[in-house]
């Protein structure tokens, strides 16, 4: 029983070191200088969403019944947990009331289902401009596409696909590596 106690604490270490790493990845100065991001808290809300948005993914794209699975299902619950209690934490600083809190939570999981499932989408649609329209609307605050998008859409896709050649347990273990963001911040 009480290495069980152990056990789980290992566990929100990994998760909070994930959740950590996204958070960092996230504030990187290169998406708002380079790529054009709004540095608000709408901005900044926005780019901890998509890198959740892609990580979660990986966890959870399969959902065949195996221990695998099963381990990259409840380690993707636990990181959405982690960014559930954060947002909580950080309404809280900012000085929304008690009574307040759970509209606001709710308004931020509206926005995070609805962005979850744009950016899904348009990840499995290959060959359009649909994930740069999606980015467009969801980071920039615009219709259609623009240079900014497409560029952020360049360092989406090579997120998605270093997750993709990541080992699922060092990602379960909450070391995960994103691409130099500046990198794609040209062009």
């Amino acid at each position: 029983m009480i290495l069980a106690a152990f056990r789980h604490d290992h566990h929100d270490r990994n998760i909070h070191a994930l959740y950590g790493a996204i958070v960092a990845q996230a504030r990187s100065a290169a998406f708002y200088r380079g790529y054009g991001v709004p540095d608000t808290v709408d901005g900044r809300f926005e780019l901890i969403v998509l890198h959740l948005v892609l990580v979660l993914d990986r966890l959870t794209r399969t959902d065949d019944g195996s221990p695998r699975a099963k381990v990259d299902r409840a380690a993707g619950q636990r990181l959405f947990d982690a960014f559930c209690r954060d947002l909580d934490h950080n309404l809280r600083e900012m000085g929304t009331g008690d009574l307040a809190v759970p509209r606001e939570m709710r308004r931020f999981g509206e926005a995070f289902y609805g962005r979850q499932a744009a950016y899904a989408a348009a990840l499995r649609v290959t060959g359009e401009p649909e994930l740069e329209k999606a980015l467009a609307r969801n980071i920039f605050g615009i219709v259609g596409a623009d240079h900014n998008a497409a560029r952020l859409a360049r360092y989406v896709r090579a997120v998605v696909a270093r997750l993709e050649a990541q080992d699922p347990d060092e990602l379960v273990a909450g070391r995960t590596i994103f691409p130099n963001a500046e990198a794609f911040a040209d062009g």
